[in-house]
């Protein structure tokens, strides 16, 4: 099995970018180049450099990983408020997609934390 199958945090953001890509699937033709591109790069980036982090074998270069994919955590949280904000996202439940991006982010910060003890 291959270090990064192992970690939930992994598996989790994996997952949530099936709920960008339902998302971004509802923007306007328009959004197409813009928004709906941004977010989904952003979205795959997360679980993509947890990937290649953790198939590093060293410490130090998997925290740099981490590091971006809470980088692209950020980037996205800002894309899907660009987003509500210029109503693009007015019958979706905004808030329950942030509150899974921040418990993915605070699972990307304690697996910092913990690959800085060891």
């Amino acid at each position: 099995m291959k270090p990064h199958h192992k970690l939930k945090v992994w598996k989790k953001s994996r997952n949530f970018v099936k709920h960008i890509y339902e998302l971004t699937s509802k923007l306007p033709d328009t959004e197409k180049f813009g928004l709906t591109s941004q977010m989904r790069r952003a979205a795959i980036s997360i679980p993509s450099n947890i990937a290649e982090g953790a198939g590093r074998n060293n410490h130090k270069e998997f925290i740099h990983f981490l590091r971006i994919s809470q980088g692209s955590i950020a980037e996205l949280e800002t894309q899907i408020l660009i987003g509500q904000d210029l109503g693009h996202f007015k019958n979706t439940n905004i808030q329950a997609l942030l509150d899974e991006l921040d418990e993915i982010s605070k699972m990307v910060i304690g697996l910092q934390k913990s690959l800085r003890k060891k």
